[in-house]
């Protein structure tokens, strides 16, 4: 639509300047400056369409108002000698391409022939032309009708073209699109970092995994070092060394431990890396796993070793204590035998416990009204006074976990609590907080005691089985409830409080809530 608005005012142009007068309108002017006139009047409202298709009607409309335009101007200028009727064979073309319908294509071709053969007969009957003039005409016919055929050919082939592109370049949108939704929703952390440590991209799960309180849109484009020092520490070691030996990391101090690969994006360049975080519990929870079973297979072949002659032992220690002619210094050695019988054997059945340990059986606790009824219960069962205290603002706060294991978590956690608070304080006294966090999903129950809490060289090993730091304690109370909670998917960890208090915490994961 420009090309007919440029090429009627190139048109009025040519009647006007000096240097081109005499090659249009030499015999009609009034005639051609009409048409030209018209032929401009009817491009305006066409530019002004350019924004919408038109359709196939008003496709052969336009090309029609054309020949006609043409046809009359070149009239009005001589015929063939002034050059006009050329312009056909644009006409032509751009309707071989424009025009899908071949038919009708080739329809504007035969048009633009007729027209081309009626003016010149009409310039030869009114002698201005001589017969001879219609073998020009006649090569100028076929040639339209051959660039006709040749654009409708080419015009074929470039939209055949054109409509496998845009179905490839859909395939390649939808392709796209799944792999964004299969990269977002991997449980592996996917970060791409460029040359300088700048985060580029990352997905939901990287996010999760560095950091769980921000949207991952808010994350991209900082450095390395801003999620994690170690993560940079390790990435930076890989870049100057190549090789990359995988560490177990924390984010932060209550974080699970992950763990992180390295891979250039493309191998012949250094500039941009991929780094996989994953989440390194599975791999925890799977050793735990085998040294469980290791242990419970250990247990089953010596506990009868163990029992009888431990039995035999404690009742022989026993019978010495119910002696008359034994001594005092000989009566408390034999005291002293049949404590450390019991803790032997106490060992021996927290071992057994695990070795027999059946699947949870989860269900769904009213996590306020259970706390209060144990609570109640555990402090009938007590030998001593004791003040628990429970501070739960959820009333209708829902948690998946087998009553029978929380129960003897809570226990266990409990008898700790007011063991060390009595030691301290000389009150045994306990705290059981419930909280909630919105970011990371979790509902949490804390157990305070007010002992002097756990150094901190020792806090690593408070989960390992047979580490105690007490006496009278076998090592296996907290490594067992670390167990449970693992089970029932959720997690036993110590922190202490701000006001220095000692806390274990367990929480509770997102497929409790």
């Amino acid at each position: 639509m420009a090309y007919r608005s440029l090429l009627s005012l190139v048109l009025l142009i040519m009647l006007i300047s000096p240097n081109t007068r005499q090659l249009v309108g030499v015999l009609y002017p009034a005639l051609y400056v009409s048409v030209a006139l018209l032929h401009l009047a009817t491009s305006v409202p066409l530019v002004g369409s350019l924004s919408k298709r038109l359709n196939q009607r008003m496709m052969m409309l336009v090309f029609v108002l054309d020949i006609v335009s043409i046809t009359l101007m070149s009239h009005a200028s001589g015929g063939l000698v002034s050059g006009l009727p050329i312009l056909l064979v644009i006409t032509v073309a751009a309707s071989a391409v424009l025009i899908s319908n071949r038919t009708l294509a080739t329809l504007i071709a035969a048009l633009c022939a007729l027209a081309l053969l009626g003016d010149t007969t009409l310039l030869i009957w009114t002698g201005v032309q001589n017969s001879s003039s219609l073998f020009p005409v006649g090569l100028l016919g076929a040639l339209i009708f051959i660039v006709s055929m040749m654009v409708q050919a080419v015009a074929q082939r470039l939209g055949r073209a054109e409509e496998l592109a845009r179905n490839r370049a859909s395939d390649l949108y939808d392709l796209q699109r799944l792999n964004e939704q299969i990269v977002q929703h991997m449980e592996t952390g996917i970060l791409l970092v460029d040359g300088e440590g700048v985060v580029r991209v990352m997905n939901k799960s990287a996010s999760t995994l560095l950091v769980p309180e921000r949207p991952v849109i808010m994350e991209q484009g900082r450095q390395l070092s801003e999620y994690c020092n170690e993560l940079a520490y390790q990435y930076q070691d890989w870049r100057d060394s190549g090789q990359h030996k995988a560490r177990p990391f924390k984010v932060t101090e209550d974080a699970p431990p992950v763990i992180a690969h390295f891979r250039d994006l493309q191998p012949s360049t250094a500039s941009e890396a991929l780094v996989f975080v994953e989440d390194y519990t599975p791999v925890t929870q799977y050793a735990q796993s085998l040294k469980l079973t290791s242990l419970g297979r250990l247990t089953a072949s010596i506990a009868h070793e163990i029992r009888n002659p431990l039995g035999a032992i404690s009742h022989a220690a026993q019978l010495l204590q119910e002696s008359s002619d034994l001594a005092p210094g000989d009566q408390r050695m034999a005291e002293i035998i049949d404590n450390h019988c019991g803790r032997v054997n106490q060992i021996v059945e927290s071992v057994m416990q695990i070795s027999r340990r059946e699947p949870p059986k989860p269900e769904y606790i009213r996590l306020e009204d259970w706390l209060t009824r144990y609570v109640k219960n555990y402090l009938q069962g007590l030998s001593s006074p004791a003040d628990i205290t429970v501070d739960c603002q959820f009333n209708d706060l829902l948690v998946e976990f087998d009553p029978e294991n929380l129960e003897r978590v809570m226990t266990n956690l409990l008898d700790n609590a007011l063991r060390h608070s009595g030691k301290a304080t000389g009150k045994d006294s306990a705290r059981i907080i419930v909280s909630l966090d919105f970011a990371a999903h979790q509902a949490m129950i804390d157990v305070v005691d007010q002992g002097t809490g756990v150094p901190r060289a020792d806090q690593s090993k408070l989960f390992e089985p047979f580490y105690t730091t007490v006496d009278e304690g076998s090592g296996m109370g907290l490594y067992l409830c670390k167990e449970l909670c693992e089970i029932n998917n959720a997690d036993l960890n110590y922190r202490p409080t701000e006001k220095g208090d000692s806390c274990f915490r367990i929480s509770l994961t997102q497929r409790a809530l």
